[in-house]
Order: C-alpha cells, then sequence, then structure tokens
C-alpha cells in the first residue's frame, strides 16, 4: 500500500540537508514525498558563503492551499525538521491539525531543532511555540539532550533523569520519544554516546505499555550537516515497518547513520589527504552511495532494553 510523505524542510542546492537528506532515503524505502522547502539555500549556513530565499508563512499557506485545491492532500506522515520563524512553524501546526481531522491516523515526526550543547541556535520566542503547539500534536520526536531538558524544564544527569524526561515528553503528546544524543557516560567507554528511547503503546485492553532503550553510539571526530534530517526520516520509516518494536526501529536507523557517517568520513578524509582536517564540502553526507545500505542496513549498533 502507498504510503505517502508531507516533509517540510530546508532545501540547499549543494549538498544533502533538509529535504534532501530526508526524500532520497524515503523514497529509496517506497515511500512517496511531497516535500515543501522552508529555506532554498546555495548550500548549508556551515560554508564560508550561502545566498538563497527563506519560505513565509503566507507562502507555506499558499503552496498547501494548492494542493488542497486539487485534493490530493491525503498523508500519512508529516515530518518537520529546522525552522527560525514563528508564524511559519504555528502555520505548520494549522496544517498538521487539518490533515489529522482528515485522516486521524496520520503520524507527525518532528524533531524540535532548538539547540544543542547549553545554547539555543534559534531565536527564543520559538521555544514556547515548540513546547505548547508543536510537541502537543507530535506522534515522533528526536530532541538531543539539551532540547529534551529545555522542552521538559528537567535536568538528565543519570539514565534515571533521562526516563523521567522521556515520560515526561509523553505525557505532552508523542508516544515515541527518541533523545538522539545525550551527555551521559556510557558502559562502553568514552569514545561512545548513550542515545535514549521511549514508545508507549495501548494494550487492547486499554491499558498502556512502555519500552524503553538505550543505544550506544560511536562518536566521529567530524561535524556533518544533515544528520539530524536523515535521522528522524529514518525512524520514521523504520518505525513504520516495526510499529511495536521500537529496539529494531531504533537498531536500523542508527545503524543507517553509521554506514552513512563512516563512508562519509572516509571518502572526506581520502580527499582531504593526510593529515588535512576536511572541509565542508568534503564532508557532505554520501548519500547516494549509500543507497544500499539505507535499503537493508547491517546492524551494527544494537539497543538494549531498558524496561
Amino acid at each position: 500500500m502507498e504510503c505517502r510523505v508531507l516533509s517540510i524542510q530546508s532545501h540547499v542546492v549543494r549538498g544533502y540537508v533538509g529535504n534532501k537528506s530526508a526524500s532520497f532515503p524515503l523514497q529509496v524505502l517506497g515511500f512517496e514525498v511531497d516535500s515543501i522547502n522552508s529555506v532554498q539555500f546555495s548550500n548549508h549556513t556551515g560554508y564560508s558563503h550561502w545566498k538563497g530565499q527563506v519560505l513565509t508563512a503566507d507562502e507555506l499557506h499558499v503552496l498547501y492551499e494548492g494542493i488542497k485545491l486539487n485534493n490530493v492532500h491525503q498523508y500519512d506522515y508529516v515530518l518537520t525538521g529546522y525552522t527560525r520563524d514563528t508564524s511559519f512553524l504555528e502555520m505548520v501546526v494549522d496544517i498538521v491539525q487539518e490533515l489529522k481531522r482528515a485522516n486521524p491516523n496520520l503520524v507527525y515526526v518532528c524533531d524540535p531543532v532548538l539547540g544543542d550543547h547549553g545554547s539555543m541556535y534559534v531565536p527564543q520566542n520559538l521555544y514556547p511555540v515548540y513546547k505548547n503547539k508543536v510537541v502537543p500534536v507530535a506522534d515522533i520526536i528526536t530532541p538531543n539532550q539539551f532540547e529534551a531538558e529545555l522542552l521538559t524544564g528537567k535536568n538528565i544527569s543519570t539514565e534515571k533523569d533521562a526516563v523521567e524526561v522521556m515520560d515526561l515528553l509523553h505525557a505532552m503528546g508523542p508516544d515515541t520519544v527518541v533523545i538522539t544524543s545525550s551527555d551521559l557516560p556510557s558502559r562502553l567507554g568514552d569514545r561512545f554516546l548513550v542515545s535514549l528511547g521511549s514508545q508507549r503503546h495501548v494494550r487492547p485492553d486499554g491499558s498502556r505499555t512502555t519500552q524503553r532503550v538505550r543505544i550506544e553510539v560511536p562518536k566521529v571526530d567530524a561535524v556533518f550537516v544533515g544528520t539530524g534530517d536523515l535521522f528522524a526520516a529514518m525512524l520514521l520509516a523504520w518505525t513504520h515497518h516495526y510499529p511495536n518494536d521500537l529496539k529494531m526501529a531504533c537498531e536500523k536507523t542508527f545503524s543507517v547513520m553509521h554506514h552513512v557517517i563512516q563512508r562519509t568520513i572516509s571518502y572526506a578524509h581520502e580527499l582531504a589527504g593526510p593529515g588535512r582536517r576536511p572541509s565542508p564540502p568534503q564532508l557532505e553526507l554520501r548519500m547516494v552511495q549509500s543507497k544500499a545500505d539505507i535499503e537493508d542496513p547491517a546492524i551494527v549498533t544494537e539497543a538494549t532494553v531498558i524496561s
């Protein structure tokens, strides 16, 4: 059965960020993807120079109205990522709510991009919109530790704290929460970082059960752009294929990330040469070259069920 995704994300001409990081791997896995570009830039902002345009909330509304007028606005998923504008974000919420009224089974996957490592890199007025409007209508969210702490007002110092934060996020709306990275110590040593996931299910008798997992991910000494967009897209895909098995969905998702990143870093070092740090163009994700790994990833990252 055809599965259709509306992806509202940034777009770059060169490289893989936003819609380009999400659309290709989703299409490889059999999803139909309709893309609305929240921004259209020459390249990502990690380069020395960039040019382009930003889509306004009114322009987003016009595009969505065009889709509606042709009665082709039947979606199974909505996927969103980085934005810097509150009115645009509020328009996204309006669209999601309308699509959910038409299809109550629609799943909204949101990467609540607010910041990292203790500081915000979007305007502060986006925070209340995410907390009070976006997260409550989301079904799957993929915050990092800083974003999870910010949204719940609770710090994460232990695994128990992380579980409590994920429960608080569940209480806000989403049934699936994956904290993509944290500062928690890994049991495998300081060359690994810890990610955690939690998924609520409703049993046939109406009672709830929760599966929680921990994932130890190898650290990479490089800065990549577009990995968050790829992660959210892969979590969408693999939770679709394994809707009641967060452990397997996370193992598939994190394994895809591992393969794409390892291929990218190997290629970047080869281009840069011995002893030289790769440049932003050399670190663009090797997405097309990773097609086979996206379709059928060898499991190299195992998740541990923690409750």
